[in-house]
Parts: C-alpha cells; sequence; structure tokens
C-alpha cells in the first residue's frame, strides 16, 4: 500500500474546510499543516485540532515539505500559491477559478506541464452524478442548443461577510460562472466565440459590480446565459434555473427549495452552499409532436433524491486527486477547460467594462 500523500491544506473557510475534511478521513492523505493568513483568530472545526497551524505560506510550504498542496484561499492568491507549491514539488488541488487573468491561469497550466505536476480543480459539478446526467441528457437535444443557468445568491448573516469578501477579487459571473460556462462547454463541444455582459453595483458595501450576466455564442450556432448576483438586496424568486434546450426538447433540473428557514438569523436558500448543487430531480421534455400536433410522449422525471451531499461531493473531488497522483492520469483536458471557462468569464467582465461583445476568435 504506497504510503499517504502528505498535504497542506491552505484557507479553511467554507470549502476549504470541507477539503480538509475529506483529507482528514481519507486514509491515502496525511495533513501536514493548516495555512490561513487569519489562523490564530479563526476557530478549527473539531475534527481538524492538532494538526500544525500557520498564517504565512512560504513558512508552511518549508516546513511542512508537502506531497501535495490543497489551495482554497481566496482567488487572486490562486496563481501565486499555485506556481510555488508545484515548484517545490507538490501536486495542487485548487479551488476555482485557476486564477484572476488569463496569463496567470496560462503559467499555472504551464509549470504543471513542465514540473510533471498533477493540477486537480476544484469544479465540483464535473464529479456530480446528477449534473453529470443532466450534460448527458442535453447533449441528446440536438444542435444549436439554448442554455439558460443561473445562481443568484441573497446574503445574510455569514454569507454577507463571504459574498463581500469575494467581491474582493471577482465579480460573481467570474467566481461562479466558471462552473456554468464550463457545462455550457461540455453540453455543446463547440468553440466559444462570442460573449457579450452587463452588469450593475446595487451593493454599497462591495468593492465592485454584485450583479452580472453573460451571453455566450458557439461556433455550432449554440447560446447561452448566465445571471449571478450576490447581497443583501437579492431576490429568491428564480435563483436557481437550470435548463438547456435543443430542437428535440428540454432538459431542466428541478430543486425543490426549503421555505422553512428563519429570514433574518438563517443563511438564505440562495446562498445555502448545501443547496448549489441540489437538483432532486431532473426533468426530460420530448419535443416531437404527432399528426394532431399534439406531444408523442410524456416528459419523463429522473428523481435525484439520493445524490450526494456537499461533504460527500468534496469526499469525491479528493479522492479523484488522490488517483490522479497514485496512477499518474493525464488532466490535460481539465486544466485547458479551467483556462478557457475563465477566459470566457473574464471576457464577460471585459465586455461589461467596455460596453461592447468580445470576440473571442
Amino acid at each position: 500500500m504506497p504510503a499517504p500523500v502528505k498535504v497542506l491544506v491552505v484557507g479553511l473557510g467554507n470549502m476549504g474546510a470541507s477539503h480538509a475534511s475529506a483529507y482528514h478521513r481519507n486514509p491515502g492523505f496525511e495533513i501536514v499543516g493548516l495555512m490561513s493568513p487569519t489562523m490564530k483568530s479563526r476557530s478549527i472545526p473539531a475534527e481538524l485540532t492538532g494538526y500544525p497551524l500557520f498564517e504565512d505560506f512560504d513558512e508552511a510550504l518549508a516546513a511542512t515539505k508537502p506531497d501535495a498542496v490543497s489551495i482554497n484561499s481566496y482567488p487572486d492568491t490562486h496563481a501565486e500559491y499555485a506556481i510555488k507549491a508545484m515548484n517545490a514539488g507538490a501536486h495542487v488541488f485548487m479551488e476555482k477559478p485557476i486564477a484572476t487573468n488569463i496569463a496567470d491561469a496560462e503559467a499555472v497550466v504551464a509549470v504543471a506541464r513542465a514540473k510533471n505536476r498533477k493540477l486537480v480543480l476544484g469544479y465540483i459539478l464535473r464529479v456530480h452524478p446528477s449534473w453529470i446526467k443532466f450534460i448527458e441528457l442535453g447533449q441528446t437535444l440536438g444542435k444549436p442548443l439554448v442554455m439558460r443557468l443561473n445562481l443568484n445568491q441573497q446574503s445574510n448573516g455569514p454569507a454577507w461577510t463571504w459574498h463581500k469578501n469575494l467581491i474582493d477579487s471577482l465579480i460573481p459571473i467570474v467566481d461562479c460562472g466558471v462552473h456554468y460556462v464550463d457545462v455550457m462547454c461540455q453540453l455543446t463541444g463547440a468553440k466559444p466565440v462570442r460573449v457579450h455582459g452587463i452588469g450593475a453595483k446595487l451593493w454599497a458595501d462591495a468593492a465592485q459590480q454584485n450583479y452580472g450576466h453573460l451571453h455566450v455564442t458557439f461556433d455550432d450556432g449554440s447560446v447561452g446565459w448566465y445571471e449571478a448576483g450576490w447581497g443583501p438586496m437579492m431576490s429568491e424568486e428564480a435563483f436557481f434555473v437550470k435548463d438547456v434546450v435543443g430542437p428535440k426538447g428540454a432538459v431542466s433540473i428541478v430543486a425543490d427549495h426549503s421555505k422553512d428557514k428563519d429570514p433574518l438569523t438563517d443563511v438564505s436558500d440562495s446562498a445555502d452552499i448545501d443547496r448549489h448543487t441540489k437538483t432532486d430531480a431532473i426533468r426530460y421534455h420530448h419535443a416531437e409532436v404527432g399528426p394532431d400536433k399534439n406531444f408523442i410522449r410524456k416528459d419523463e422525471t429522473f428523481s435525484m433524491t439520493d445524490e450526494p451531499g456537499h461533504q460527500e461531493l468534496c469526499d469525491r473531488e479528493q479522492a479523484f486527486f488522490l488517483q490522479a497522483i497514485q496512477e499518474d492520469l493525464d488532466l490535460s483536458e481539465s486544466m485547458d477547460a479551467a483556462v478557457n471557462s475563465l477566459r470566457i468569464v473574464l471576457a464577460a467582465e471585459q465586455s461589461i467594462k467596455e460596453q461592447r461583445s468580445i470576440d473571442l476568435a
């Protein structure tokens, strides 16, 4: 049995704590340190107490000499930390996005290739069985496709601080958008050729625009939009739209969001991290009609009520990271896809700033 992979975990926010929990419980990993610039002032989850704590990345890297580094810090640190880790001999798991600009993203991938390091990106939907099924069904609808996706989040309680701090690094359609334009690219298998974006700043406490909407056109004629807004003013109506329409019909994710939360004290449904990947069911609508112009087939519903929760999805991501290291998997496609999805959302941000559509060709 191979020796456990020694991992340094960077960042202990929502995703960092979940990934650290996955390493803690997976015998294939050994946590050798937890690092956060605010480590001395933050609470440590009970299961993670006892591990060495660091507040400086370079110090942690030198002291622990890890086989792998898990980067779950704010996006503007991702590229720097990843390149330092890979140059120090470590493989890297990195939460999305890969960087905050294309030059840094391409540099990260170039180092991974040059140093033969495994670079796994935290595109959690790629390990989610319901989203894998959604893409599989969407690919049967013919071409072109119309893809409609959003994830608006109402900020209150802890989410108020998460979202405000995230906006310091990236606007919402960039930070979360990489997930959903990656889904679009998988659905179409086509090349994005043009992007247009709009945005607005509704939140005085946020450093940048807290609402955005992007439109992308593909070279097969497919089109898609993605919408994301964070802030205490965001509506909880129609905050979770996930569907794809083609000549042969439509496939939609149906989420059963609960209504029993206290709006004054609880994190809203839209900001609940467990709900961001929850599907509950997938509905497949067949467009074919008979001579009387009535539908020939009834809609099909695929129940997803037994799908994995957020922590299990993080466990799956880290199991894949371990497999990639132990089996020397070729990660070229996923690395290129991470750069491609970032290119699309950054083009949307450029479009907003320059008030014009951006050609990607």
